[in-house]
């Protein structure tokens, strides 16, 4: 239930994010600095020739579906589910680390919404790796019994 409503919240910020990108909303809420735009307006912000934003609201979309199918019972203790969670919310940390180094280092702004996203990916990333471990024990305890 954490990781659904951890990747809920991620899906939140990246469809603002993607909202603002394709002109739907004009001006992002970014606070002192202002440094969002310059972040979402840089060279950084395609990745493929999409906007990083859209990668964003296509992982949180998959990290909810995966969440969200983790609570039916019939895939509770699955660790395929759970592997599965880890492995794409591991690849969201490291895209996340990636682009928060391009921030410090390179574009020298810091994007708010995009720290944001960093923090929550990684927050889905540790509940995932838990829930895995867990899965593990409560398998192998299964089995000895």
């Amino acid at each position: 239930m954490v990781a659904a409503t951890l990747s809920l919240l991620g899906l939140i910020v990246a469809a603002y994010l993607s909202l603002w990108k394709v002109g739907v909303i004009g001006t992002l809420a970014c606070g002192v600095g202002g440094g969002c735009s310059t972040v979402q307006t840089s060279a950084y912000a395609e990745f493929l020739g999409v906007p990083v934003a859209f990668y964003g609201v296509g992982g949180y979309m998959a990290l909810l579906a995966g969440s969200l199918m983790g609570l039916q019972p019939r895939w509770a203790n699955r660790r395929e589910l759970a592997v599965g969670l880890v492995v794409m919310s591991g690849l969201g940390v490291a895209f996340s680390a990636y682009l928060t180094y391009l921030e410090a280092a390179v574009i020298q702004a810091w994007c708010r919404w995009c720290v944001v996203s960093a923090v929550i990916m990684t927050a889905i990333f540790l509940v995932s790796l838990i829930g895995l471990l867990t899965t593990r024990k409560a398998t192998s305890a299964a089995s000895v019994a």
